[in-house]
């Protein structure tokens, strides 16, 4: 038996055989189960920060920020004092030097408008260089946080998962 396409030129047998391919393609992306669908448009949900904690260490201070969905883009930047997003007011936390962390997209409330962050939204704390953390903004997209400090914080960061988190240590000298 002669192939069909055989039978045709050259130039119109690779015309053929591409428009296959074309069709095969939306054949099968149209053949693709609604999980697939589910599962490849899950990163594009604005993630959602839910809780704040921290504990002190032998040589670091560690802050950690629990997400839900996947941790965004983070900028972490040294700022001369804290203001609250939307109203501008300064942020009553001692200190002096300040840490303010971004991310963006998040939110940390839901589609509804009620929060989903259960973490303290002004806290004092007595670690070696972490004194305070604030919520400062959950605004168009953005969640900032705050953090004070008595001394200058020489810090890294680091993104987690399973659970999502973002984790920022500030380190200080061995107290251990």
């Amino acid at each position: 038996m002669i192939h069909p396409l055989s039978r045709l030129r050259p130039r119109r047998r690779q015309s053929v055989a591409l428009l296959m391919g074309v069709l095969l393609t939306v054949g099968i992306g149209l053949a693709a189960p609604a999980s697939a669908a589910r599962g490849a448009g899950a990163q594009t949900q604005t993630p959602l920060v839910v809780n704040a904690r921290w504990g002190g260490h032998c040589t670091y201070d560690r802050l950690v920020i629990d997400l839900q969905g996947y941790v965004p883009q983070v900028t972490v930047t040294p700022v001369p004092q804290l203001y609250y997003d939307g109203s501008g007011k300064p942020v009553p936390l001692a200190g002096k030097y300040f840490l303010e962390i971004r991310f963006n997209p998040a939110a940390a409330h839901n589609d509804a408008g009620q929060s989903v962050y259960q973490g303290p939204r002004l806290q004092k704390i007595y670690l070696s260089k972490l004194k305070g953390i604030a919520l400062t903004g959950d605004y168009e997209g953005y969640v900032t946080f705050g953090a004070a400090f008595d001394t200058k914080p020489y810090y890294s960061t680091a993104v987690l998962h399973a659970p999502e988190r973002f984790v920022l240590d500030v380190s200080h000298p061995n107290t251990c």
